[in-house]
């Protein structure tokens, strides 16, 4: 089967190039699933109602995030009330959402979707690595072969860390969070496909998808000042992953950077 994951959508402008290259990603490579990071579409920070309404149209199975989930509280609703939209599985109980869904493809392959945050130059939460050996001892793997895990983390030590870690048990291992896309994309010994990060959806003349003048005078004059969404040079950032429905090893992954010919 080809799972095909894209990653973290910017604001409007990634919105559009995912409306607009998706359905036809999805045609040409017949992939059976796709898991889409929205945790910054709405504005460049969180995820609303409205534009979740406006997503769900799209031919995607499961729905990502990381940090940044917490960054509109109107989203917070849709944690608890769409099993389909995660949330990094390693926040402390009594947040809303969870970090792992289980659905299947059209043709009745059940896939699991594992969303974990790093810790490294991020947040103290539980760890990924425990969580990550828990949910799994959670799933019937006699049924469930096939694991994607979107690693939401700063450092590629970390993101790299937990792909051997897991290597065997899942069958990819995906960085998001940098939206800097890395070329280090292969199967490793045991199985797992690893991409240290998959880049971003959204505009590339930009500072990871801000206007470079609002990023400029932060830098510059170290004080706070507002971020806003750049709109040039739109691109898609996806990794196709192939993997073996009957053992859950991956057999390929390919990286994607596509630009939005329409935006």
């Amino acid at each position: 089967m080809r799972l095909l994951f894209v990653g973290d959508v910017i604001g409007k402008p990634g919105r559009r190039a995912l409306q607009n290259i998706l359905p036809r990603l999805v045609d040409h490579h017949r992939t059976d699933y796709v898991v889409v990071n929205v945790e910054n579409a709405a504005g460049g920070f969180g995820i609303t109602p409205e534009v979740m309404h406006e997503l769900s149209d799209l031919p995607v199975d499961c729905f990502t995030t990381g940090n940044h989930i917490w960054d509109k509280r109107e989203g917070y609703d849709l944690l608890d009330r769409n099993p389909r939209l995660l949330r990094p599985a390693n926040y402390p109980e009594g947040n809303p959402g969870k970090g792992l869904y289980v659905g299947e493809t059209a043709a009745g392959i059940p896939v699991a979707v594992l969303n974990l945050e790093g810790r490294v130059f991020m947040s103290e939460l539980d760890s990924p690595f425990v969580i990550a050996d828990r949910l799994l001892a959670q799933l019937d793997r006699t049924k469930i072969k096939v694991v994607f895990v979107d690693f939401h983390a700063e450092a590629t030590s970390e993101k790299q860390a937990i792909a051997f870690y897991l290597d065997g048990r899942v069958s990819a291992v995906i960085g998001t969070h940098t939206h800097v896309p890395t070329a280090d994309e292969r199967v490793l010994p045991n199985g797992t496909a690893l991409l240290t990060d998959v880049g971003m959806t959204g505009p590339y003349e930009s500072v990871i998808g801000m206007r470079i003048d609002k990023v400029l005078k932060r830098f510059l004059l170290q004080t706070p000042s507002s971020f806003e969404v750049a709109k040039r040079d739109v691109r898609l950032a996806a990794a196709l992953v192939d993997v073996d429905e009957k053992t859950g090893k991956a057999r390929g992954i390919e990286r994607m950077l596509i630009p939005d010919a329409q935006g």
